[in-house]
């Protein structure tokens, strides 16, 4: 049997708004884990960030990073 825990969902998740374009932010963990990275977009499209972080601040500050140097287009995905 595997052991079940609750997701812990950080008081930093949000939606935002950027050139236009919406997200869903969700930052989470699960136990004693590190904080996941997970954004969705108007389509339903998700993405997730493959490196976990020690803080959720630190995972809100990557996504930042990320639509300061790549975009926000970089985070929404085709509407098919």
């Amino acid at each position: 049997m595997e052991d079940e825990f609750e997701l812990e969902q950080s008081p930093l998740c949000q939606e935002m708004t950027v050139d236009g374009h919406t997200i869903d932010v969700e930052i989470y963990r699960g136990g004693d884990s590190d904080w996941i990275l997970e954004v969705v977009d108007i389509h339903g499209t998700s993405t997730v960030w493959e490196d976990q972080f020690k803080t959720d601040q630190e995972a809100l500050d990557e996504l930042k990073t990320c639509i300061r140097e790549e975009g926000m287009g970089a985070l929404v995905g085709d509407p098919t």
